[in-house]
Order: structure tokens, then C-alpha cells, then sequence
């Protein structure tokens, strides 16, 4: 997997965030060395007539293998002098290592055919090594990304509403599919795209009489296609003329010996009426909004039925076990009454623990702040997509810093539970959660490093990453476990006895993994559609920019849980069990076993759709006489059933991980979403909980 995830994405386009700098990054300038890492500009670059536009290389990445390479890792042609850009921490960590390429592009110039890494008209001989490695990166459906002007190339796709023999007639549905494919297979032989067809889209700026025209890149795409060494023409200027019409072959890759070849590219220029501010829209029109909004109207049906459930407890039974309580006049009937009060001398008993509990209540603290700001801001647009990895650099920066909240938060609740050794629990709560994560990254890494993937983190930014921990994290949440330690415990409203009191035997339904069965199911139900979508970026190498949805889905998660975990808590009183701090804090946290479960059915469903496996209604432009790249082009009439089918497909899991070591990356990396997601919903749980318990008995007379 490129590792942590995507890249800084938001709702809003460039213009709008051209002039921000994530302040954590700022800081970090004045502590460590700012030769490692930096923020990309999002300013716009004018070009003029024939100004060099540079195309440069990301990764190869393939959701099959979840390994992400360096583009040199396969012999491609390379320029005279290899330069990486510097990264920043964010990029580094999902495994992109962006280097210059060969390809000239000129601003506004037209390139029919061009030869790559020539020497006299020679082709490239690739080894019998060379040759099995891409016929392996092939095979596994590996992409190649590259980028012109910050801009990624995408390979466009072509769905056709109707097919009435009538090319006037035809409604076409463009989507863009990131990057270009390697290569593809077909009768179990193996072809490699060694020809490059760049279309690149400007707007030509307005200015003034006696000016000079200048342009902006807006748009980046490509059309691959794979052409045998004998159907290409080249001369000694390095130039080369393509084979007419549907006669040539495809470039085959026997990987038993060596193969011969030609790399070539052409560059094609249209205007475009699309400004550069709006030039992201393209790429970020990949998904049915429609779907977003069916999630909202989802999770907001879930939300007024729990907000139903609770009101009628609240309401109807509450109310009116606190006015049978409160009686004067019957005493005798109070006395033998049953239920949540009765266990007023031991509700507030502190638990088995209190350290572990207060510690990781104080990670879920820490862990919802850093959600929510991170959310939040690029919902606002703050984190573009332009900026490489400033939503994984600023997620990293916001949990160090955050870790004051989670360290004042974990601190009073442990006074509160009459916890005395702070400094020892500040210690656990600043190393417990991270630690487990960090144990499970450098496992991970250790492998991705056996693989030779760019996807492994340096040992250099490893240490930068310790450094960050036990520099700023650490002193951050002695330092706010400090002040919530003085400051004065939770109040309860009723006291505790001395002798615990005896606990009735309980029903099958009150077991405690029942429990974590009924509370964890419609949490999720109000964002599993929205999780396939992070899923799909994180797993499937997609943007993922509907920060907007995602914050509605985040508030109703957060209400969701907390109105989950009173019910919970209130019929557990009700049955005389006054244990509910820890239960409390397991069942809050369902929705992340049900995530455990959809991530397994996410990675077993191994029946991904493809355009060979469907009705063949879907055509890329890249060529008709190899359409067996994408579909193939057929005459008859789509059906409303073939494209309700691709919309189902569409949402389906696309998986087909076979490798032991990607279902390795899968599993773990899913290990820590739902130990994440687990400590984020069991403290939003609990806490809620904490609130009614005190509200409730704070509302009845104890004598």
C-alpha cells in the first residue's frame, strides 16, 4: 500500500488555498531540518509559446499488490541526469518519489512521434531480467503515474448511453481513470504500452494589447498504446512516424528472452476554456454524488432513530422512574422499587485499571481532535489536492499537538478514578496508542523493504517521525496530564460505598459482546457507504475529496454513538450492573468490529470488475484495434439493465490481492483503521455516557 493513505485533497480549488501554509509545518521548520521536507506551491505557472512544460514521474502503483516502485525501477528511458524533488513528510509516507523524465514538451508545440533514448536509430534492447520484471509489473496490473505542472496524467473513459449506429446521437459519460495502464494481457500473452500519445489542455490568459500571450496547463491526459518495433518508421533526427489505421501489432514482452523495442511519445495541445482555479474539477468528478447524498439521507434516517429511542427513554421511563424516586410519602414502595437507582452507592465505584482506561479515553481524545480539525479544514479547501501529502503532513503534526488535550483529558479522569501515580500514566497515555501503531508500521516496513518498494519509509524520516514523538508528543501530553491532574476531579453527584454491592445474575442479552453486537451496528450503518469511498482511496489509489460529506458524516457518527452508548449504559443500570466503564468503553466502540468485518469481505470479494467481465459498453479512447485493454466496441443497443449493473459493480469491492505479503499490508494497515476507529468511538461512548450517569442521579434524592 502507498503507505498512510492519499495525498491533501479538498472541496474547494487552488486559487482558493495559493497563499496557505499548514502552520504545523511551520513550526517544524524552526525545530528540525527543513532539508528533508517542504510545502509544494500552488501558485499558478504562466508559460509562454514554447516555454518547456516538464512531465515528471510519481510511482507505479497496483491495487493488486498495494506496493507502490519507483518509476527507474523499470528500465524506462532515463534522462542524462536523474534529479528527485524534495518531498515533504506526507508524500514520502505514501510512497511517492517524483523524478525528472526525458519527454520534451514545448508550450503550445506539436510533437507527431518522437523517439526516446535513441542512440543511431537503435532500438532498446530489454535483458532477460528486464523483460520478466515487467512482464511481472504487467501482470499485475501495475499504473504509471506522471505529473506536468503538478497535474496528474489520467487515461480518459468513454461510457456510452446509447448506441443507435449514429456517432451524432451517441451521449457519452467521460470519466478518467488516474494514471495509464503498463501494459495488458491477452490469450496469455503480455504487451507493454511503449507508446505515449500526451493531449495537454491550456487556457490562454487575457491580458493587455502589447503583451504577450501567455498560458496555463489545465487539463493532462494521455492515450497509451503498445506498437511493435517493426510498425514503427524512425530516421536519424530521433523522429518516428506512427502506422496508419488498424494494420500494426502490439508490442509483445516474451519475459523468457529478450525483447527489442521502442519507447515513443507524441504531445498534442488544445485550448480550453476551463480556468486554472476550476482545473482540478475534472479529476474530482470521478464519483455519483447522488451516492453522497443517498449516505447523508442514510445516516440521518439512523440518527432520528436513535434520537427516538432515546427521547421515548428520556421522556417516557426516565422521567418517570426520577419522579417515583423523589417520593416522600411512600417510602416503603421506594424502597422495594428496582432499577438504576439502586446501584446510586456503586455507579461511580472506579474501575479495574483506571490507568490502561484513562490512557487510551486520553489517545481518543487526542485522536478526535485530530480528526475533526483535519476534516474541517479541508473542508474548507485548505489541503488541495495540488499540495502532494499535506493532508497525511498535517494529520501527523495535528496528533503530536493535539496530544496536550489528550494528556489534560486522561489526566483529571484518572485523579478522578483516584489514580496517584501521574507521572506513570502520563507515560502510558503518551506511548501506549502510539507505540502499538509504530510497533505494526516497522513490522510492516520491514517487509515493504524486503520488496525493494518506494513504499517503504527511509530510515532517516523513521527517525524524524521518533524524533517528533518523544520531542513534541511526549513532552505535550506530560505537560497537559500535568495541569489535568491539579485540577479538581470530576464531580459525582452521589458518594460510594465501602462494600461493593452484590451484582444479580444477568441475561443472555446483556453479555457483553451481544452488547458490542447491538450497539456497533447502526453507527455504521450511518457511514458505511461513505467508508466504501475512503476504502476505495486509500486501497485503489483515488482521490478522495468530499470533505464536505465526510464532515456531515463524522457529526453524525459522533451524535450516532453517543446516543448508542446512553441506551447502552441505561439499560445496564437498569439491570443492577454497576460495571460500566470498561463495557461502556467496549461497546461504544462496535462500529469497529463491524469495519473489521466489511474490510474482510472488502479483501475476500475477490471478483473485481473489469470491462471484459461486463457487457462492453465501455470504451477508452486509447485505441479500437486493441480495445482489449478496457472493453471492446459493440454495435448493439445498451440495456438500462447493463448500466444499472455497472452502477451496482461499481460500488463493489475491486480487490484481488493474492500475495502473502500484500494481504500482510492489508491486514495490518486495516488492524490499525479499526484500533483507530475502536479508541475514536468507544471515547466519544464513553464520554457521552459519563455525562448521563452524572446527570441522572444528580436528578434524584439519595438519602
Amino acid at each position: 500500500m502507498s503507505q498512510a493513505g492519499t495525498c491533501g485533497k479538498g472541496i474547494l480549488t487552488e486559487g482558493a488555498v495559493k497563499d496557505w501554509l499548514p502552520w504545523p509545518l511551520l513550526l517544524l521548520s524552526l525545530t528540525c531540518d527543513t532539508g528533508a521536507f517542504y510545502v509544494p506551491g500552488v501558485a499558478p505557472i504562466n508559460f509562454h509559446q514554447n516555454d518547456p512544460v516538464e512531465i515528471k514521474a510519481v510511482k507505479l502503483t497496483s491495487s493488486r499488490t498495494q506496493l507502490p516502485y519507483e518509476y527507474y525501477s523499470l528500465p524506462f528511458c532515463q534522462p542524462s541526469k536523474i534529479t528527485y524533488k524534495a518531498e515533504n513528510l506526507g508524500e514520502v509516507l505514501r510512497g511517492d518519489r517524483i523524478v525528472n523524465t526525458p519527454f520534451q514538451v514545448l508550450m503550445n508545440s506539436e510533437k507527431k512521434c518522437e523517439v526516446l533514448c535513441s542512440q543511431s536509430n537503435k532500438p532498446v534492447i530489454l535483458t532477460v531480467e528486464q523483460s520478466r520484471l515487467v512482464a511481472e509489473r504487467i501482470s499485475e496490473d501495475y499504473y504509471v503515474h506522471l505529473i506536468a505542472d503538478n497535474l496528474p496524467v489520467a487515461t480518459r473513459l468513454e461510457l456510452y448511453s446509447n448506441r443507435d449506429g449514429d456517432d451524432k446521437k451517441k451521449e457519452k459519460d467521460v470519466q478518467f481513470e488516474h494514471g495509464y495502464r503498463l501494459g495488458f494481457t491477452d490469450v496469455n500473452k503480455i504487451y507493454l504500452h511503449n507508446h505515449l500519445s500526451f493531449i495537454l489542455y491550456y487556457h490562454r490568459e487575457d491580458l493587455e494589447e502589447d503583451q504577450e500571450h501567455t498560458y496555463r496547463v489545465v487539463r493532462f491526459e494521455v492515450i497509451p498504446q503498445s506498437i511493435r518495433l517493426e510498425d514503427l518508421k524512425t530516421d536519424e533526427k530521433s523522429s518516428c512516424t506512427l502506422p496508419e489505421g488498424t494494420n500494426s501489432s502490439p508490442q509483445e514482452i516474451d519475459p523468457t528472452k529478450e525483447n527489442q523495442l521502442y519507447f515513443t511519445y507524441s504531445v498534442h495541445w488544445e485550448e480550453s476554456d476551463i480556468k486554472w482555479a476550476s482545473r482540478w474539477d475534472t479529476y474530482l468528478t470521478m464519483s455519483d454524488v447522488q451516492i453522497h447524498w443517498f449516505s447523508i439521507i442514510n445516516s440521518v434516517v439512523v440518527v432520528f432513530f436513535l434520537s427516538g429511542i432515546l427521547s421515548m427513554i428520556i421522556i417516557r421511563t426516565l422521567r418517570k422512574d426520577i419522579a417515583n424516586y423523589n417520593k416522600e410519602d411512600d417510602i416503603e414502595d421506594t424502597m422495594e422499587e428496582s432499577g438504576w437507582k439502586l446501584v446510586h452507592g456503586d455507579v461511580f465505584r472506579p474501575p479495574q485499571y483506571p490507568m490502561i482506561l484513562s490512557s487510551l479515553l486520553g489517545s481518543g481524545i487526542q485522536l478526535f481532535c485530530m480528526i475533526l480539525i483535519v476534516i474541517f479544514v479541508a473542508m474548507l479547501g485548505m489541503l488541495s489536492p495540488s499540495s502532494r501529502g499535506a493532508l497525511m503532513t498535517t494529520a501527523c503534526f495535528l496528533f503530536m499537538f493535539m496530544g496536550v488535550f489528550g494528556g489534560f483529558s486522561a489526566g483529571r479522569l484518572y485523579r478522578t478514578l483516584k489514580g496517584h501515580r501521574w507521572k506513570k500514566g502520563a507515560f502510558c497515555t503518551a506511548t501506549l496508542y502510539p507505540g502499538v501503531v509504530f510497533g505494526i508500521c516497522f513490522v510492516l516496513n520491514c517487509f515493504i523493504w524486503g520488496k525493494h518498494s518506494s513504499g517503504a519509509v527511509p530510515f532517516p524520516t523513521m527517525v524524524a517521525l521518533l524524533c517528533m514523538w518523544f520531542g513534541i508528543s511526549l513532552p505535550l501530553v506530560y505537560l497537559g496530564y500535568y495541569f489535568g491532574f491539579r485540577k479538581q476531579p470530576y464531580d459525582n453527584p452521589v458518594r460510594t460505598n465501602q462494600i461493593p454491592r452484590q451484582i444479580p445474575e444477568q441475561r443472555w442479552y446483556m453479555n457483553r459482546f451481544v452488547g458490542i453486537l447491538m450497539a456497533g451496528i447502526l453507527p455504521f450503518g450511518a457511514m458505511f457507504i461513505e467508508l466504501f469511498f475512503i476504502f476505495s482511496a486509500i486501497w485503489e489509489n483515488q482521490f478522495y475529496y468530499l470533505f464536505g460529506f465526510l464532515f456531515l458524516v463524522f457529526i453524525i457518527l459522533v451524535v450516532s454513538c453517543s446516543q448508542i452508548s446512553i441506551v447502552m449504559v441505561y439499560f445496564q443500570l437498569c439491570a443492577e450492573d454497576y460495571r460500566w466503564w470498561w463495557r461502556n468503553f467496549l461497546v461504544s466502540g462496535g462500529s469497529a468490529f463491524y469495519v473489521l468485518v466489511y474490510a474482510i469481505f472488502y479483501f475476500v470479494n475477490k471478483e473485481p470488475w473489469t470491462p471484459l467481465s461486463c457487457p462492453h459498453f465501455l470504451c477508452s479512447s486509447i485505441q479500437e484495434s486493441h480495445c482489449t485493454v478496457l472493453g471492446t466496441v459493440e454495435s448493439e443497443e445498451v440495456t438500462a439493465m447493463a448500466i444499472a449493473a455497472f452502477v451496482i459493480l461499481a460500488l463493489a469491492p475491486e480487490l484481488d490481492i493474492v500475495e502473502f505479503i500484500p494481504s500482510l499490508l492489508y491486514f495490518g494497515y486495516t488492524a490499525l483503521m479499526v484500533l483507530s476507529f475502536w479508541l475514536l468511538t468507544g471515547t466519544i461512548g464513553f464520554y457521552a455516557a459519563y455525562m448521563f450517569v452524572r446527570k441522572i442521579y444528580a436528578a434524584v434524592k439519595i438519602d
